[in-house]
């Protein structure tokens, strides 16, 4: 049985624009689109189900649509959702944030504590209608992004775009060795970034042969260089490390900011 692409509604009009966006990536991977809504109530819950599936018809009528309603807490229903499902998909903001809030309080607890990819949708409607024919993963050095470099090349292939891979390096303040030498150089002496992204494309490259892939090696911030690339993108994926010892996944100041600040949506890919 195909598992099925969740998306969480609670009625606000970005998480209308999540069903909007999750319709057209159902069709794309020909999986099932379900709905879910945790609720306190049944009644004011079944209209609010009724709209989004209307809503969802309307933008095509080859998705295979089902919906449920849940009662309990709208992270714990959503991160439970996850648990068999291709990805959850959340609106960039809820009916019970705050004005000014950049990221809801469910969108972000959810994305760091379920077990599959969690796509926030964000961004004008330029960047969630694939206006764009790009998606940008980020690669960090280590084996933290393998998979959501992974899941990119999958989307590029689906959406038949170009994947942008962007590596983002630093040499840490301190850091010894030869007078002289320039940053990149005393990088080099460890690992060349070059290589850490050659390293991190080279397998899924082989396998997605049809996708074309530029690469990217920034110095600097990772956040500003994932920002940048995002604008002219129509999804942004990061991966998030695994936190040990503890439920949920470690979700730096990188996939933070992203999360906050990206003009397109994000994809949070958990580290297999």
């Amino acid at each position: 049985m195909t598992v099925p692409l969740v998306v969480g509604i609670d009625g606000s009009e970005a998480s209308l624009e999540a069903v909007d966006w999750a319709v057209d990536e159902a069709v794309r991977h020909d999986v099932p689109l379900h709905l879910v809504h945790a609720a306190a109530t049944e009644d004011e819950a079944r209209d609010l189900v009724a709209v989004a599936s209307e809503r969802a018809i309307r933008s095509s009528s080859a998705v295979k649509l089902s919906s449920e309603v849940l009662h309990g807490d709208a992270t714990s229903v959503l991160v439970d959702q996850g648990r068999n499902a291709f990805a959850l998909v959340l609106g960039s903001r809820g009916l019970g944030d705050l004005a000014g809030l950049l990221l809801g309080s469910v969108s972000l607890s959810v994305a760091a504590h379920a077990d599959c990819p969690v796509v926030v949708v964000r961004g004008g409607a330029e960047h969630r209608a694939g206006r764009f024919a790009s998606v940008v993963v980020g690669v960090e050095d280590g084996e933290g992004s393998g998979t959501a470099v992974q899941f990119a090349f999958r989307e590029a292939h689906a959406r038949g775009c170009g994947l942008v891979a962007v590596h983002a390096w630093s040499v840490p303040v301190g850091t010894p060795g030869p007078p002289g030498l320039s940053g990149y150089a005393l990088q080099a002496m460890q690992r060349p970034p070059a290589q850490v992204l050659d390293d991190a494309v080279r397998g899924p490259a082989e396998r997605y042969q049809d996708v074309p892939v530029s690469s990217e090696v920034v110095e600097g911030s990772a956040r500003q260089a994932l920002l940048a690339a995002a604008a002219d993108a129509d999804l942004l994926v990061v991966g998030a490390r695994r936190r040990h010892g503890h439920v949920g996944l470690q979700l730096g100041l990188v996939n933070h900011a992203v999360l906050h600040h990206a003009p397109c949506p994000v994809v949070v890919v958990p580290q297999i």
